[in-house]
């Protein structure tokens, strides 16, 4: 489980791909501290730590994961968002994240707003939707939505996080992943017999 404030950001150093699975090695002042089978939220997607060098280490996405994120069109050189799983009695300063992306949104536009930023994203999965003042999860990151509209939403980014997550690479039509609340996921399928 994971609470959605970014410890760092990698960049990636190798992609390599072996049948249907794409191993990700990523250059990080984490990568010390690692240790092998750790969990680790990249850009929102939870992925188990499998070799550590000295200033990187490797993770393995397999085709399910790469299908359902932006994993599958990562770069040499990008940028991602970088979570160590939470442990039992910190505390949880942005919300429940499980690194379990529900699908992604594409950046709608990107509007300065008097010292922050004001991010607009599009997704396609109805079977999801975003409660305004609620929680959402874009490439790790917790955020609060404001605007929320069916398929469509904007979030408010203060400079400390623009400037220590991959927000300042994000433009219009780029593409993020998306967790939605799981509060709101479970009291959804619970009224789901309801409505």
């Amino acid at each position: 489980m994971f609470t959605g404030i970014i410890e760092t950001v990698g960049e990636i150093d190798q992609l390599t791909a072996e049948s249907e699975n794409l191993h990700i090695k990523i250059k990080s002042p984490l990568a010390q501290e690692l240790k092998i089978d750790q969990s680790v939220s990249h850009n929102g997607v939870c992925l188990t730590v499998v070799e550590i060098n000295e200033n990187t280490y490797v993770v393995t996405a397999i085709k399910e994961t790469l299908d359902k994120t932006t994993l599958r069109s990562l770069r040499k050189g990008e940028l991602v968002n970088l979570e160590r799983a939470m442990q039992l009695g910190d505390r949880l300063d942005g919300h429940i994240v499980q690194g379990h992306v529900d699908g992604t949104a594409i950046c709608e536009s990107v509007a300065e707003a008097n010292g922050s930023w004001v991010f607009t994203f599009t997704y396609k999965n109805a079977d999801f939707s975003t409660v305004e003042k609620g929680s959402i999860t874009v490439n790790g990151v917790s955020l609060t939505v404001v605007n929320s509209q069916k398929g469509r939403f904007s979030v408010a980014i203060i400079p400390y996080t623009f400037e220590n997550t991959n927000f300042k690479e994000i433009k219009p039509q780029t593409e993020v992943n998306l967790e939605f609340d799981i509060i709101g996921k479970y009291v959804k399928n619970l009224m789901q017999p309801y409505v």
